[in-house]
């Protein structure tokens, strides 16, 4: 990894900004956040790129903070993917059992795995990740670890996540051109539920939203498993975008004004408060009233819960949230945001942040680090996965990989 293979290192290419965060693996299998790198995104939007060059400046330049910040050489990197881009959806696979005596073995499962996964792709789409939700032996259903039983037939449930083959190449190439090698890539909504989200809430029905600059990206976890997986293309910089329209001020301008002083629900504003507000053209700043800038942005957070509950109720897991709502993401932390989707949703709701690591807790422990710290967290999982498996050779990657997501998920 980064100098020694006790480093991990996550890369969460947002449309806003790019974090870069080194994970040191300890004795006894805890993870210290050693070293983070932040520089504002540029050339990538929603997740894609729209100007390579831009963009690698931009990882390179997030890339060297983290290295002075560590002290270690970075030369590979786990990177997050936007859902912008992704699709996913459920499959099953059925196979005979053909184990003797009808036990169900590992290569039984694998090959269930394989034939769930066996399905068309339109052109230009490339399977991301195949996650095992549960098993059927027979006609026994909700089974989470089948290796040992008994049966003739095996059924597994999977939910399938898909992406853009050319928007994960040039993502994957931008890294490379920064002079960083990516080891693997992971959507970065299932990252943050691997930072934020806690085993219980998994089982009982959560909704996790993570909220960046260009997306609200989301999922549905149930009975353990990952179920739904969605994305709503509205994002912290249309409140942005909002702001610099209606109070006619520049955009960077319109970005502090927002984090400064932004709240998203009118009412918890005091009417007495008033806050600065830069023009355009060279002319003086004004005083306006906070409750105006409150006005402008109630309605696009209004707009983008009510897309999330459209989106959910869709596909008909409004009553699998048993555990409520966690909301990650820097677009979550504006003031009022978490009241907002109470009113709507009428869940239990809190802010998801990274809190089961060491090390430089007090700079990672942010909604806004739920992805780039959730990245490193899957690594860290998947390398103690690898060495407890002790397998080596070309089937290390396979067997470790499903290996890993049997641990995750069951």
């Amino acid at each position: 990894m980064a100098r020694s293979e006790q480093y991990l290192v996550g890369l969460d290419v947002g449309t806003s900004k790019i974090s870069v965060i080194v994970g040191e693996a300890m004795e006894g299998g805890s993870l210290d956040i050693v070293g983070i790198g932040i520089a504002d995104a540029k050339g990538i939007r929603r997740g894609a790129v729209v100007d390579l060059e831009a963009a690698v400046e931009s990882i390179k330049k997030a890339i060297q903070e983290a290295e002075l910040t560590a002290g270690v050489d970075i030369d590979s990197v786990h990177l997050g993917l936007s859902a912008g881009h992704a699709k996913a959806f459920n499959s099953r696979g059925v196979v005979a059992v053909s184990g003797r005596n009808r036990e169900i073995t590992r290569d039984d499962v694998g090959r269930a795995i394989n034939a769930a996964k066996a399905v068309s792709l339109p052109n230009g789409r490339e399977i991301l990740h195949v996650l095992p939700q549960d098993f059927v032996v027979d006609d026994q259903d909700g089974i989470g670890a089948p290796i040992g039983m008994t049966g003739a037939r095996l059924e597994v449930n999977v939910h399938i996540v898909t992406g853009s083959s050319s928007s994960t190449q040039n993502i994957v190439a931008c890294a490379n051109r920064a002079g960083v090698t990516v080891v693997d890539t992971v959507l970065d909504q299932l990252a943050a539920a691997e930072s934020v989200l806690t085993p219980d809430e998994k089982e009982l029905g959560v909704l996790l939203v993570d909220i960046g600059g260009g997306t609200a990206d989301f999922v549905v976890f149930e009975r353990g498993s990952l179920w739904h997986t969605g994305s709503v293309a509205l994002g912290g910089d249309h409140f942005t975008n909002d702001i610099a329209v209606s109070l006619r001020t520049p955009i960077p301008e319109a970005e502090k004004v927002k984090q400064r002083n932004g709240c998203a629900l009118a009412t918890l504003v005091d009417e007495e408060q008033t806050i600065e507000v830069a023009s355009v053209g060279g002319r003086q700043p004004r005083i306006l009233s906070r409750r105006i800038l409150a006005d402008v942005l109630q309605p696009r957070a209004e707009e983008i819960f009510h897309r999330l509950w459209d989106e959910v109720t869709k596909a008909g897991y409004q009553e699998s949230l048993n555990s409520g709502m966690v909301l990650s993401g820097g677009g979550s932390v504006l003031d009022g945001m978490r009241e907002i989707a109470e009113q709507i949703f009428d869940l239990p709701i809190r802010h998801g942040r990274p809190d089961q690591v060491g090390g430089l807790t007090d700079h990672v422990n942010d909604p806004a680090f739920a992805t780039a710290v959730g990245l490193v967290m899957y690594a860290h999982r998947n390398q103690q996965v690898e060495r407890d498996s002790g397998v080596n050779g070309a089937f290390s990657k396979v067997a470790v990989r499903i290996r890993g997501l049997f641990k995750e998920f069951f």
